[in-house]
Formats: structure tokens, sequence, C-alpha cells
């Protein structure tokens, strides 16, 4: 076999185990904790369908692509969620041993492709990641918000936090942003939100 083919399934065979990486947030309706594919997979999904609403235009295809590798990492980094202090301080440096050695199992060029498009995500500073980041915090609210919060009381979590999570999304679409603040305002008057 090729030794590029060879590394190309590899990585292929390697990013399955995303699959087994489980998040906090539960799938809709009170269902089981989801995973990170699917996560990454329904965020791909959002931005497409919602791409009327990024305040710039953005290269949608770029843009589903950093949600579908945004989480890859965590392969080996774990899931940090979102409102653990704690654990976000050491978020970076984990992520980045991972995207090291998981992006190397990959040809060289699309390591380096692989990597910039990770890097422009967690810059946040072109509109394509703008918009991915809105995704990456739509879509956990909406899960749950369909679990009538039963995250963010699970862990205690304040409206304040929901509302420093939420800057980036305004930044990627104003509409969008509008939409999560009439569901935080929801959930604070059902007092799912402190």
């Amino acid at each position: 076999m090729d030794e590029r083919l060879k590394k190309q399934l590899d990585f292929s065979l390697e990013i399955d185990k995303e699959k087994t990486i489980f998040r906090q947030t539960h799938l809709s309706n009170h269902g089981r904790n989801e995973n990170d594919a699917e996560h990454a997979w329904h965020m791909a999904i959002m931005a497409y369908i919602l791409r009327e609403y990024a305040n710039e235009k953005v290269d949608i295809a770029k843009v589903i692509l950093m949600c579908l590798i945004h989480d890859i990492v965590e392969i080996d980094a774990g899931d940090t969620y979102a409102y653990d202090a704690e654990g976000l301080e050491t978020q970076k440096e984990r992520e980045n041993a991972a995207k090291e050695r998981i992006f190397s199992i990959l040809p060289e060029d699309q390591k380096r492709e692989m990597v910039s498009l990770f890097d422009e995500f967690e810059e946040n500073d072109t509109a394509e990641a703008r918009f991915a980041h809105a995704m990456d915090n739509l879509q956990p609210l909406m899960l749950n918000h369909s679990n009538q919060g039963g995250d963010w009381r699970e862990h205690g979590v304040t409206a304040s936090q929901v509302y420093g999570r939420q800057r980036k999304t305004k930044l990627g679409s104003e509409v969008l942003y509008e939409v999560t603040d009439r569901i935080i305002k929801e959930n604070i008057k059902k007092g799912n939100l402190k």
C-alpha cells in the first residue's frame, strides 16, 4: 500500500475514537450523554442550514470542516466541560499535545491543513471561525434547553456563565445570539439557571 494512503487510512481509523468521548450535554428529550462525533456532526449540519444568519459572508465548506475537526483533539485531551474552571486552565496545553500527535498521523501537507484549520477555529479571528463558534455554542444550548436545563442545574451553572460563553455566538451571528438570549431568559424564569 502507498505510504500516503496508509497514513490517511490510519488517521481515518484513529478519529473513530471521537465517538467514545462523551460530553456533559445530553441528547434532546432527556437522552443519554452525546459524544463528540455526534456534537461535531450536529453543528456541521446546523452551520449549513443556518449559514444565512452569519454576520459576514462565510466559506461554508470551511466552516463545516472546522465544525467536524474542532473536537478531534479530545480523543487524547478529553472533553473539558465549558463551565469547568479548573479543567479550562489546562485545556489548551492538553489540546495542543493532542493536536500534534493526532494530526501527525496524516501526510505532512494534510497535517498542516488540519492544524491550520484547528488553530483558525481556536483563534476565532475569521468570519468562518466566528460562525463555527456560534454553532459550537448554540448546539449544546439547544439540547440543554430541550432537557429543561437539566445539565445546567446538575452543574450549578449560572446565567452569567452562559452569557459569557454566548459572547462568541454574537460575534458569529447576531440573529442566533438573539435566539440564545431568549432561551437563557426563559431558563432563568424557570429556575434552570441561577
